[in-house]
């Protein structure tokens, strides 16, 4: 964060104690400003009127474009003894003239193809007179159109476009969009009412609802689930990570920490089990149930009277690749990203932030970033992007200096603009803020208005001065509570624009990052669709304890699944003082994310806590930075695949029934498996997919399937997939004083292993290369070197 002090933006009170700050959290469900709008209350309000899609009324194979009839229907209660039943009911039209409006309406339906693997359908709840022609979530802005890239087909049934990877076919009557892979199995169907006749249950169908309060729509794409399917995504979901049973309300919200249902990091997006992905593409809330209310329909109900819907077929390694293509992929961060980021909350002075480098030097803790948190002002947390100039004698003196000993500096800045800023009367007048409905500002406090391009011009005007002045990086705090009611620059509300705005918040610095430095990079903590591009961001504020470290990983590794390449999380925890047992568990779990960062509430810096803690600390730092070849590799090729860093086991394993039951565990790049230890202990049960696996730390063997594996020293099990290729660099305190020059390679290799391969992207390199050794005699040698001796390379067989 992190702790706020804003009075009105999150409903998230700060007490102010004399051992420090204290925070009481929104309280959820509490109609409270900015609760996240769980939009399935008007898909159950028996007072609105419901259109269940019917029938394909027309449809042209040429363009894709149709139109799908509608009846109209309302719920009715039936009292059957002691029970009040309720189900939907045909009704006749109740408006008044008659001749004016129709009782079932004609609505239109669109179907594009994009790729080979990914399918649009595009609905609509009546006339769409002033639709944005350009949308921010999709990487070019609108979606490409390749139809030479199907073959249609006459159906007697209806329509049916066939795919190299899979097939579509559209049924007119009962109206259907069922896919299929390429083998011809269903991956996916919509839900006619006609489907749901053999359940007591009343289900919702493909439909959508007017509300009776205003006669507003939204639209509820319902699809079918599968036994035994499962469901995975939506962002950085804390709650359990296999979706299928739960119901999930995307809302960017400030969730407090992370072991809560709501998200600072909600995606419209999610992939299944079965082989395909969808992406809900809307900025409006959406709520989804997943089966949870019947287990066989799959709601994305969506707050939007347009559902555009993106279908993508493959494995979780194709769907994320085209997802990705669709949306963005992460821009690669600088080297110097993926060193240890020291900071807590907070460093108040130019002379805390030298005294902290000096001592990371003395204990020899390797790191590469310090960041200064919400106290570089004059007044902690009012940002006014200007350094204190009582508590900083000259900041770009004590930047220069740092750089010179391999440390970048990190800035904490928010969005929002207490009363007393400096900068306050000055965004109010300009018409820089978010406004209300009367043309005030809703809040106490100025939201910037991301939509004007004014405003972004202000506010990267700001950043640009700290740029110039040795800033390497801004923490992009914040974001989740942009007003739900409020009026936007471009004309729409916060219906619309709440969503919207981290991913236009995180675009704004990294735009103006990239510009001023040569790389895209960013600290961010919340996000919409599209934000991956713009990495990157990290977990919230978690409680220092097992539960959130924990829940910690199951958001990271749904946030993966989200498209998002890098994610981090704070070392220890947030809210109070790490206990030492923790922070030494979490430590090697962060080492062995994509970044790491320890930051929460002081102390933080490992010198504090004991020697032996100094100690644990040092070697899982140390284990990163020498792995920093490996890392670096495997982030490139990441970023050029759309796949998370830190990814499920399925990921990788898509064929291994046991891979998907996992969540408390990780794959680390496509070699290495992590064990995290969430209780105070020195073994787990560890899963591992077929094959063989080697402990990074003891070398001991294992074959596939369930262990109990004992950690080495760094308290943390850690296996390489056999065959793999590790590439190691000697050790530095920095990443701008390691020398590529010289790398070593670590073979992890049964005996029976005669060849083995890795990853590897040097510093400047145009891209991922892979290296292959062959066994000779009692050793591995290089067989295929793709950097033609740019680096000499020294082989360790490990055994």
């Amino acid at each position: 964060m992190n702790k706020k002090r804003t009075p009105l933006l999150s409903v998230a009170f700060m007490l102010l104690a004399a051992c420090g700050y204290t925070a009481s959290a929104q309280l959820q469900n509490a109609g409270t400003l900015n609760e996240p709008v769980d939009i399935s209350k008007d898909f159950e309000d028996y007072r609105n009127t419901f259109y269940f899609a019917d029938e394909l009324n027309s449809f042209d194979p040429a363009t894709g474009k149709g139109a799908v009839k509608y009846t109209r229907y309302e719920y009715k209660t039936r009292q059957a003894f002691d029970n009040m039943l309720v189900k939907p009911d045909s009704v006749p039209a109740n408006e008044f003239p008659a001749t004016e409006y129709e009782a079932s309406p004609v609505q239109p339906f669109l179907i594009q193809f994009v790729s080979e693997r990914t399918v649009r359908i595009k609905m609509a709840s009546g006339p769409q007179f002033h639709q944005p022609k350009e949308s921010i979530m999709l990487v070019n802005g609108t979606a490409p159109n390749h139809p030479e890239s199907w073959k249609y087909t006459k159906t007697a049934a209806g329509h049916k476009y066939s795919g190299k990877y899979g097939t579509v076919e559209i049924i007119a009557n009962p109206w259907h969009v069922k896919v299929y892979d390429a083998s011809g199995k269903l991956l996916t169907s919509t839900l006619h009412n006609s489907d749901v006749q053999n359940t007591y249950t009343p289900v919702l169908p493909f439909s959508y609802v007017r509300r009776n309060s205003d006669y507003s729509r939204s639209m509820a794409p319902v699809f079918s689930l599968e036994p035994d399917e499962k469901i995975f995504g939506c962002g950085e979901s804390f709650t359990q990570f296999n979706k299928r049973g739960q119901k999930v309300i995307l809302w960017t919200d400030d969730a407090n920490g992370v072991q809560n249902e709501t998200m600072y990091k909600p995606i419209p997006f999610y992939l299944s089990s079965r082989g395909y992905g969808i992406f809900m593409h809307t900025s409006s809330p959406v709520t989804v149930d997943f089966g949870k209310y019947w287990a066989s329909a799959n709601k994305m109900m969506i707050g939007d009277d347009v559902a555009d819907l993106f279908i993508f077929i493959g494995e979780p390694k194709d769907v994320l690749d085209e997802y990705t293509d669709l949306t963005g992929k992460a821009a690669m961060p600088p080297l110097w990203s993926f060193g240890f980021w020291m900071s807590r909350i907070t460093y108040f002075s130019e002379k805390e932030g030298r005294e902290v480098a000096k001592n990371l030097r003395k204990y020899k803790i390797p790191s590469d970033v310090i960041h200064f948190d919400t106290g570089w002002f004059d007044v902690d947390w009012r940002n006014n992007y200007e350094f204190a100039s009582k508590r900083f004698d000259d900041p770009v003196k004590m930047m220069a200096d740092l750089k010179k000993d391999g440390f970048n500096v990190c800035l904490w800045q928010l969005p929002y603009f207490t009363p007393k800023n400096t900068l306050f009367n000055e965004i109010v007048d300009n018409n820089l803020a978010v406004k209300d409905r009367k043309g005030n500002i809703p809040y106490e406090d100025a939201v910037l208005d991301f939509t004007n391009p004014e405003t972004v011009k202000w506010y990267q005007g700001k950043l640009k001065h700290l740029l110039d002045q040795g800033v390497a990086v801004f923490k992009v705090d914040f974001g989740e509570a942009a007003p739900a009611e409020g009026i936007y620059s471009n004309g729409r509300t916060g219906f619309y624009e709440h969503n919207l705005f981290p991913l236009r918040y995180n675009k704004a610095v990294a735009e103006v990052t990239q510009r001023e430095k040569g790389y895209t990079l960013i600290w961010a903590r919340s996000t919409w669709a599209g934000s991956q591009r713009y990495p990157l961001h990290w977990g919230g504020d978690a409680a220092t304890t097992n539960g959130a470290m924990s829940a910690t990983l199951r958001g990271g590794l749904s946030l993966g699944l989200s498209g998002f390449s890098f994610w981090s999380h704070d070392v220890g925890g947030f809210v109070t003082k790490s206990p030492e047992d923790l922070y030494r568990r979490w430590t090697p779990f962060g080492m062995l994310t994509s970044h790491v960062r320890s930051h929460g509430e002081p102390p933080t810096e490992p010198w504090l806590y004991s020697e032996d803690f100094l100690k644990d600390f040092r070697k899982a730092d140390n284990m990163r930075y020498e792995l920093m070849p490996y890392i670096y590799a495997q982030a490139k090729d990441c970023s050029e695949r759309g796949l998370p860093m830190m990814r499920a086991l399925f990921v990788e394993y898509p064929d291994d029934p046991g891979s998907w039951l996992v969540d408390n565990q990780y794959m680390f790049g496509s070699d290495m498996l992590v064990a995290p230890l969430f209780e105070e202990v020195t073994e787990r049960d560890v899963y591992l997919p077929p094959g063989q696996w080697i402990d990074y730390q003891t070398k001991k063997l294992y074959q596939g399937g369930w262990h109990k594996i004992r950690s080495g020293d760094i308290p943390i099990v850690v296996l390489v997939k056999n065959g793999t290729v590790l590439p190691h660099i000697k050790l530095a305190q920095n990443t701008q004083d390691m020398d590529w020059s010289k790398l070593t390679l670590k073979i992890y290799a049964a005996d029976a292993t005669t060849t083995a391969t890795g990853k590897i992207y040097l510093p400047g390199g145009e891209k991922v290369q892979t290296l292959t050794v062959a066994k000779k005699g009692n050793d591995f040698e290089v067989s295929q070197d793709p950097l033609q001796g740019k680096t000499t390379f020294k082989t360790e067989w490990i055994k």
